[in-house]
């Protein structure tokens, strides 16, 4: 018995320390009763401008992002037409958008940003995606993707 309980011990102790994703120091991730005040405030610009982007899925209108909302590379990449293309695709294959539903902050180490997962809604019940939205330090979006839903971070 003292064996199973030093193992869980050893294994708890290896699940919690930070890991190396793609190259990147990846800490542990934060729930949302464990944000401080200025990573609160990140989730919520983080939630807004994903929200924005995704509900091109339903009116195939979009405002871009200006330089107080992201970077020059997010800003170069999310073009009207290439949004409005994934926002038609996405339409057709899940349904309307309804809503993001925060799942978790994972803070990168190695550049000193923070990742944001949602729960992208949508009305089909197939529709299993996830966004991303990466906020660096000047609290501007530096990189926002869509990907298949996964209940652990890769």
């Amino acid at each position: 018995m003292k064996k199973y309980i030093i193992i869980s011990c050893i294994l708890i102790f290896f699940g919690c320390k930070t890991k190396n994703v793609n190259g990147k120091l990846i800490g542990k991730s934060v729930t949302t009763t464990e944000l401080n005040a200025e990573q609160e405030v990140q989730k919520n610009k983080a939630y807004e401008l994903g929200k924005r982007l995704l509900m091109t899925c339903n009116t195939s209108k979009f405002k871009a992002f200006n330089k107080s909302e992201a970077t020059d590379k997010v800003i170069a990449n999310s073009t009207e037409k290439k949004v409005k293309e994934i926002g038609a695709k996405y339409s057709l294959k899940y349904g309307a958008f309804k809503d993001l539903e925060f799942t978790e902050m994972i803070p990168n180490k190695t550049d000193k940003t923070n990742i944001y997962r949602f729960k992208a809604l949508f009305n089909y019940a197939k529709a299993n995606k996830e966004l991303r939205v990466t906020m660096n330090s000047e609290n501007k979006i530096s990189a926002i993707t869509t990907k298949d839903w996964k209940d652990n971070f890769q």
